[in-house]
């Protein structure tokens, strides 16, 4: 009967993920390039204790995670939050930001993510000017995501594997080295003197928790998903679980394999993890497993971006343009191409630090915005079978929203509101000439009933 359901409504896109599929392609973006990073970041606040805040995120993540699970089971459509917010609050000026924040943050993540592949992790094997690569790294990425669903996914099967591998390697590294009686294991309960273990670990989890975004993705590919209810939640808390089994273990492995000292102040922490077990290793591996990790959350990012333009279009909350998709290949191209180009300029607008910052803040937005419509939708019934979160789980999710909110810099405020603010005058501007198009076609309608009786009977 689900199957039944799942072919009444008709898709301009065309159903090419399966629920193995979709597990890799939320663990890819997920794992993404956060963790090579975010390590010694985390052992600044914590010391050797950075399995604790990894597990924290983990936590606060799977709560949003389930208010995606009932959301995308029981519309699955392709627009993601936006659509979610088009039917809890009916106000399209709250639909258009909510959309608008999550393409906001999409683009401005796959601008940081270019930066980070043609910087630091490309220049071991190809010494070029960064912006300029970055641009033609997007170039190609957006040929991947033309190409076709199935064949962007299957590309993010493979790279996942490869960023698996990395981290599944540091890990038996780590373990084979505490087995011939080596590291400091005792770092792995130890916080900073005179640093309150609470304070810390909310503080860091803030840093771990951008390791966990991008399992958001995912809702806005639902409408490619082969059956979509059924495999969905399966999925998403799947590659989460998953993801924060590794992470936590990364923790571990890395507080067991360097002083905490020498771990805060690394740039690389898991290429100096690798080397402190002694087991030759070579350094470019991991350069290599990193550019794999930043190219596969790029193109998650971007094919996210497109769907999610798409979405709007569908929806009516973007110019219909971009609702425009290849004849064969059955993808959004103009949304593409709209969305490559906003990536692009954003490349040319500050570091990989600033972007990722404003990334965050404008994800938990969205992720209110999600939690609350799952509470307002409650009254809304399907007669599809969907997963259903407990009643608990959404009003938990905002609380953790609220709190990680409250941790956030003063200047990241300044720069997600002045993104947010162009969305305004862009849906500000639609609005109007919507009115102004209404009222023309008004006016002619008025006219025509005025000249031609018959005619206005005939219409």
């Amino acid at each position: 009967m689900e199957e039944t359901t799942q072919e009444k409504p008709a898709s301009k896109l065309k159903q090419g993920i399966t629920g193995p599929m979709l597990y890799l392609f939320i663990l890819g973006d997920v794992l993404g390039a956060g963790i090579y990073a975010l390590v010694g970041e985390v052992s600044g606040e914590v010391g050797g204790a950075i399995w604790v805040p990894l597990l924290v995120a983990l936590v606060l993540a799977l709560l949003t995670a389930a208010s995606y699970a009932e959301l995308v089971t029981k519309y699955p459509k392709a627009g993601g939050a936006a659509v979610f917010a088009q039917r809890a609050f009916k106000v399209p000026a709250i639909s258009f930001l909510v959309g608008f924040a999550m393409l906001a943050a999409g683009v401005t993540s796959a601008a940081g993510l270019a930066l980070a592949f043609t910087g630091d992790y490309l220049s071991p094997f190809l010494d070029v000017p960064s912006v300029p690569a970055a641009i033609v790294f997007l170039l190609l990425v957006a040929l991947l995501n033309a190409r076709g669903i199935s064949e962007s996914v299957r590309s993010n099967v493979v790279m996942t594997v490869i960023e698996l591998s990395g981290l599944v390697l540091v890990i038996v590294l780590v373990g084979l080295m505490l087995g011939q009686g080596e590291g400091y294991p005792e770092q792995i309960t130890e916080f900073p003197v005179g640093v309150n273990p609470g304070t810390a670990v909310l503080g860091a989890s803030v840093i771990a928790y951008y390791s966990f975004v991008g399992f958001e993705v995912s809702a806005n590919v639902a409408e490619e998903v082969r059956d979509v209810r059924r495999v969905y939640p399966k999925a998403i808390f799947g590659a989460m679980l998953t993801a924060g089994l590794v992470y936590v273990l990364i923790g571990l492995a890395a507080s067991i394999a360097l002083p905490t000292a020498d771990l805060t102040g690394s740039s690389g922490p898991l290429l100096d993890v690798v080397s402190a077990t002694g087991f030759g290793v070579p350094d470019w591996l991991f350069s290599l497993v990193a550019l794999v990790a930043v190219a596969n959350g790029a193109l998650l990012t971007m094919i996210m971006s497109s769907r999610l333009t798409f979405g709007m279009s569908e929806q009516g909350l973007l110019p219909a343009v971009f609702g425009r998709v290849l004849p064969n290949r059955r993808t959004p191209w103009v949304a593409i191409i709209a969305t490559t180009a906003v990536a692009m300029i954003l490349t040319m607008t500050g570091g990989l630090a600033s972007l990722a910052e404003t990334v965050v803040l404008l994800l938990l937005f969205v992720f209110l915005s999600t939690n609350v419509a799952v509470i307002v939708l409650r009254k809304d019934k399907v007669e599809e079978k969907h997963f259903k979160a407990p009643i608990v789980v959404p009003y938990l999710a905002i609380a953790s929203c609220l709190l990680l909110l409250t941790q956030q810099d003063g200047t990241v405020w300044l720069r997600a509101g002045a993104l947010m603010l162009i969305g305004l005058l862009l849906f500000g501007a639609r609005f109007l000439a919507k009115g102004k198009n209404l009222g023309a076609k008004g006016r002619r309608g008025a006219g025509k009933s005025m000249e031609s009786p018959v005619e206005s009977k005939e219409q």
